[in-house]
């Protein structure tokens, strides 16, 4: 059972729309580099994950200066990507692989890993929330629970990554690409203001 609640719970927190997402989804359908980013986003789950079951969690919620200068950093990091989203929007190509300039791996890890650590929710979402619930499940319990969350994180990942070639037919014309980039821009400035407006 707790393997079982660490991937329900896990896959039910992560299939949104999001950031991270947003990115690779997008470098799932541009094929390119696709294991190193998922994988960065399974790895990032699988330390953030364990660091909130053996404690980190609790240590956030009380101490939460941390998240508040993370805060600020990942609305200015979703801001700049949202901007730079909605520029694409307005100048759309066409994409497949034989027709645009591959993004050099180095510039592809460094946003993956803006997107997984410059975003305070991350750490309200994976350790915090899924370290409290984990921890709920008695000493060899959570650490079962945990397992469950890496599986979904990875099924996930894997899927949306991996998957997302199959839509490459629609996303051979350029409108396709406008209406993504607009999309990623809009839920990366919403997400940013919600960051740095106060609830």
């Amino acid at each position: 059972m707790p393997l079982l609640a660490g991937f329900a719970t896990t896959i039910a927190m992560i299939a949104a729309i999001g950031a991270q997402n947003a990115f690779v989804l997008r470098q799932g359908l541009r094929r390119e580099h696709v294991l190193p980013v998922v994988l960065i986003c399974v790895c990032s789950d699988a330390l953030l994950v364990s660091s909130g079951i053996a404690g980190l969690g609790a240590l956030i919620e009380s101490s939460p200066t941390a998240l508040s200068i993370a805060k600020y950093g990942g609305a200015s990091f979703l801001f700049g990507y949202a901007a730079i989203a909605a520029r694409r929007a307005f100048r759309p190509n066409a994409m497949s692989p034989a027709d645009h300039a591959p993004a050099a791996l180095r510039s592809v890890v460094l946003t993956c890993l803006g997107f997984t650590f410059l975003n305070p929710h991350v750490y309200l979402d994976t350790v915090v929330l899924l370290g409290s619930l984990a921890n709920q499940r008695g000493t060899d319990g959570r650490w079962i629970f945990g397992l469950g969350s890496l599986g979904a994180s990875a099924a996930w990942f894997f899927a949306l990554g991996f998957l997302a070639q199959r839509l490459g037919p629609i996303f051979a014309r350029p409108r396709a690409w406008q209406f993504l980039d607009g999309g990623i821009a809009v839920v990366m400035a919403a997400l940013a203001t919600w960051l740095v407006i106060p609830a």
